[in-house]
């Protein structure tokens, strides 16, 4: 059955089509060797300049932020974090589009922060993003992941190892893959 339908051409993806990463090659580069070195390096325990180096490639950041070691940020230029917010350990931040992280936001360890795809329906395997938005004092638990698209509105939580694949709704927790509502969230 499956023999004569149209099938996934894999030499025919040209992600410059689809794509735009939002720098030049020598950005980008330097970026690649940053991001290895003060980011992802668990070696490399200092908080305090992280701020800083991503500034200098184009991000946005607050004051207050906190990066911990090991964190992936794929493209620093399409990034802004609002004041006092955490990045925990691990956490995979592969922002192929605009990331807007509000103030006062957690992301814990393992977290991920998923913007791009591909369109299966084409043979080709074309690349598409979406921004995501994640509002003031949102939390996304530690190994949970947020697709591309999804905004989490003020002070949502996402559970630990939970999917967000539809908006969040402010002061409210959600759990599962697929996240659903499972009790508002009182802070006090």
């Amino acid at each position: 059955m499956s023999g004569d339908r149209v099938r996934v051409d894999l030499s025919r993806f040209d992600n410059s089509k689809t794509f735009d990463p939002g720098a030049g090659v020598v950005k980008r580069t330097l970026w690649y060797f940053t991001n290895s070195l003060f980011f992802l390096n668990p070696l490399f325990p200092f908080r305090s300049p992280k701020p800083h180096l991503l500034r200098l490639f184009g991000a946005r950041v607050g004051k207050g932020v906190v990066i911990h070691p090991g964190v992936n940020i794929k493209f620093p230029w399409k990034l802004t974090i609002g004041d006092h917010s955490w990045i925990g350990q691990r956490a995979w931040l592969d922002n192929l589009d605009t990331l807007t992280i509000g103030n006062n936001v957690v992301i814990s360890q393992g977290a991920m922060i998923i913007q791009g795809s591909h369109d299966y329906k084409k043979v080709d395997y074309p690349t598409y993003t979406k921004p995501v938005v994640l509002e003031d004092g949102s939390w996304v638990g530690a190994g949970a992941i947020v697709t591309l698209g999804v905004t989490l509105k003020s002070h949502s939580v996402l559970a630990v190892g939970s999917v967000a694949t539809k908006d969040l709704e402010a002061y409210t927790v959600y759990q599962g893959n697929p996240a659903v509502a499972v009790r508002e969230r009182v802070v006090a």
